[in-house]
Protein backbone atom coordinates (compact mmCIF):
# COMPACT_ATOMS: atom_id res chain seq x y z
CA UNK A 1 0.00 0.00 0.00
CA UNK A 2 1.53 3.61 -1.00
CA UNK A 3 0.95 5.54 2.32
CA UNK A 4 2.43 9.17 2.47
CA UNK A 5 5.09 9.72 5.32
CA UNK A 6 2.93 12.90 6.53
CA UNK A 7 -0.78 12.62 5.99
CA UNK A 8 -1.58 15.12 3.14
CA UNK A 9 -4.86 16.12 5.48
CA UNK A 10 -2.19 17.36 7.65
CA UNK A 11 -0.29 19.52 5.65
CA UNK A 12 -0.84 23.40 5.53
CA UNK A 13 -2.47 24.19 2.65
CA UNK A 14 1.03 25.86 1.12
CA UNK A 15 3.26 22.80 1.92
CA UNK A 16 0.30 20.68 0.59
CA UNK A 17 0.28 22.54 -2.96
CA UNK A 18 3.95 22.91 -3.03
CA UNK A 19 4.38 18.81 -2.71
CA UNK A 20 1.08 17.96 -4.82
CA UNK A 21 0.67 20.65 -6.75
CA UNK A 22 2.68 19.33 -10.30
CA UNK A 23 0.80 16.13 -10.17
CA UNK A 24 -1.37 17.32 -12.61
CA UNK A 25 0.79 18.61 -15.07
CA UNK A 26 1.33 22.62 -14.85
CA UNK A 27 -2.34 22.63 -12.85
CA UNK A 28 -1.86 23.34 -9.32
CA UNK A 29 -5.58 24.27 -8.59
CA UNK A 30 -6.50 20.55 -8.64
CA UNK A 31 -4.53 20.34 -5.46
CA UNK A 32 -5.28 24.32 -4.59
CA UNK A 33 -8.77 23.09 -4.69
CA UNK A 34 -8.94 19.76 -3.37
CA UNK A 35 -7.37 21.36 -0.28
CA UNK A 36 -9.82 23.81 0.07
CA UNK A 37 -12.66 21.09 -0.04
CA UNK A 38 -11.05 19.32 2.96
CA UNK A 39 -9.10 16.30 2.88
CA UNK A 40 -10.04 13.16 4.88
CA UNK A 41 -8.37 10.29 6.37
CA UNK A 42 -8.75 8.65 3.14
CA UNK A 43 -6.08 10.88 1.68
CA UNK A 44 -3.31 9.41 3.35
CA UNK A 45 -2.79 6.74 0.77
CA UNK A 46 -1.88 7.39 -2.82
CA UNK A 47 -5.24 5.71 -4.21
CA UNK A 48 -7.05 8.15 -2.01
CA UNK A 49 -5.73 11.19 -2.42
CA UNK A 50 -5.92 10.26 -6.35
CA UNK A 51 -9.79 10.15 -5.67
CA UNK A 52 -9.86 13.67 -4.06
CA UNK A 53 -7.61 15.43 -6.67
CA UNK A 54 -9.73 13.61 -9.48
CA UNK A 55 -12.75 14.77 -8.13
CA UNK A 56 -11.61 18.48 -8.62
CA UNK A 57 -11.13 17.36 -12.08
CA UNK A 58 -14.44 15.63 -12.50
CA UNK A 59 -16.30 18.40 -10.89
CA UNK A 60 -14.02 21.64 -13.40
CA UNK A 61 -15.61 22.82 -16.21
CA UNK A 62 -15.24 21.45 -19.67
CA UNK A 63 -12.87 24.47 -20.68
CA UNK A 64 -10.65 24.08 -17.13
CA UNK A 65 -10.49 20.17 -18.26
CA UNK A 66 -9.42 21.19 -22.17
CA UNK A 67 -6.34 23.39 -20.30
CA UNK A 68 -5.43 20.71 -18.27
CA UNK A 69 -4.75 18.77 -21.34
CA UNK A 70 -3.40 20.98 -23.42
CA UNK A 71 -0.47 21.83 -20.01
CA UNK A 72 0.84 17.97 -21.19
CA UNK A 73 3.18 17.95 -23.74
CA UNK A 74 3.58 15.80 -26.95
CA UNK A 75 5.09 12.47 -26.78
CA UNK A 76 8.50 12.85 -28.35
CA UNK A 77 7.93 16.00 -29.25
CA UNK A 78 9.78 19.02 -29.75
CA UNK A 79 9.82 20.25 -26.12
CA UNK A 80 11.20 16.47 -24.93
CA UNK A 81 13.86 17.14 -27.91
CA UNK A 82 14.51 20.25 -26.44
CA UNK A 83 15.40 18.97 -22.66
CA UNK A 84 12.23 21.41 -21.93
CA UNK A 85 10.24 18.63 -20.00
CA UNK A 86 9.03 18.68 -16.34
CA UNK A 87 11.03 16.09 -14.75
CA UNK A 88 8.56 14.15 -14.06
CA UNK A 89 7.47 13.95 -17.86
CA UNK A 90 11.24 13.79 -18.46
CA UNK A 91 11.52 10.65 -16.58
CA UNK A 92 8.29 9.18 -17.66
CA UNK A 93 9.28 9.37 -21.66
CA UNK A 94 12.57 8.14 -21.03
CA UNK A 95 11.44 4.71 -18.88
CA UNK A 96 9.05 3.96 -22.19
CA UNK A 97 12.07 4.18 -24.18
CA UNK A 98 10.97 7.94 -26.08
CA UNK A 99 14.49 9.50 -25.94
CA UNK A 100 15.76 6.26 -28.02
CA UNK A 101 12.87 6.58 -31.29
CA UNK A 102 14.97 5.66 -34.05
CA UNK A 103 14.67 8.37 -36.70
CA UNK A 104 11.26 6.79 -38.48
CA UNK A 105 9.93 6.52 -35.40
CA UNK A 106 10.76 10.19 -34.27
CA UNK A 107 8.92 11.29 -37.55
CA UNK A 108 5.74 9.01 -36.66
CA UNK A 109 5.87 10.49 -33.50
CA UNK A 110 5.97 13.92 -35.02
CA UNK A 111 2.95 13.42 -37.21
CA UNK A 112 0.57 11.40 -34.87
CA UNK A 113 1.12 14.67 -32.62
CA UNK A 114 0.44 17.11 -35.82
CA UNK A 115 -2.50 14.71 -36.66
CA UNK A 116 -3.90 14.19 -33.06
CA UNK A 117 -3.56 18.26 -32.13
CA UNK A 118 -5.26 19.08 -35.32
CA UNK A 119 -8.09 16.70 -34.43
CA UNK A 120 -8.87 16.97 -30.71
CA UNK A 121 -7.02 20.14 -29.66
CA UNK A 122 -5.08 18.81 -27.25
CA UNK A 123 -1.92 16.47 -27.10
CA UNK A 124 -2.31 12.79 -26.78
CA UNK A 125 -1.83 11.59 -23.60
CA UNK A 126 -0.74 8.52 -22.28
CA UNK A 127 0.19 6.92 -18.76
CA UNK A 128 3.28 5.35 -20.66
CA UNK A 129 4.84 3.69 -17.40
CA UNK A 130 5.30 -0.01 -18.26
CA UNK A 131 4.66 0.69 -21.80
CA UNK A 132 7.65 0.30 -24.46
CA UNK A 133 7.37 2.68 -27.34
CA UNK A 134 6.14 0.32 -29.87
CA UNK A 135 3.53 -0.10 -27.63
CA UNK A 136 2.34 3.46 -27.40
CA UNK A 137 3.23 4.05 -30.90
CA UNK A 138 0.35 0.82 -31.44
CA UNK A 139 -1.72 3.02 -29.30
CA UNK A 140 -1.35 6.30 -30.92
CA UNK A 141 -2.33 4.80 -34.20
CA UNK A 142 -5.91 3.47 -33.12
CA UNK A 143 -6.65 6.67 -30.91
CA UNK A 144 -5.62 9.16 -33.83
CA UNK A 145 -8.93 8.40 -35.55
CA UNK A 146 -11.22 7.92 -32.07
CA UNK A 147 -14.74 10.15 -31.98
CA UNK A 148 -13.56 13.75 -30.46
CA UNK A 149 -15.48 13.27 -27.36
CA UNK A 150 -14.63 9.83 -26.42
CA UNK A 151 -10.81 10.76 -27.13
CA UNK A 152 -11.65 13.51 -24.65
CA UNK A 153 -12.77 11.75 -21.98
CA UNK A 154 -10.01 8.95 -22.89
CA UNK A 155 -7.19 11.78 -22.37
CA UNK A 156 -8.91 12.62 -18.83
CA UNK A 157 -9.23 9.27 -18.01
CA UNK A 158 -4.88 8.87 -18.71
CA UNK A 159 -4.50 12.27 -17.33
CA UNK A 160 -5.76 10.52 -14.13
CA UNK A 161 -3.69 7.46 -14.48
CA UNK A 162 -0.48 9.75 -14.70
CA UNK A 163 -1.34 11.44 -11.35
CA UNK A 164 -2.44 8.34 -9.66
CA UNK A 165 1.22 6.79 -10.90
CA UNK A 166 3.01 10.01 -9.89
CA UNK A 167 1.42 10.12 -6.60
CA UNK A 168 2.61 6.55 -5.64
CA UNK A 169 6.06 6.95 -6.64
CA UNK A 170 5.71 9.53 -4.48
CA UNK A 171 4.49 7.64 -1.13
CA UNK A 172 6.31 5.00 -1.78
CA UNK A 173 5.67 1.37 -1.09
Amino acid sequence: MFVFAQPPAEMPRDAFVATFGGVYEHSPWVAERAWDQGLGEETATAGGLSGALHAQVTAASHAERLALLRAHPDLAGKLALAGGLTAESSAEQAGAGLDQCTPEELAEFQDLNARYQARFGFPYILAVKGRRREQILENFRARVDEEPEAEFEEAIEQVRRIALLRLEAMAGD
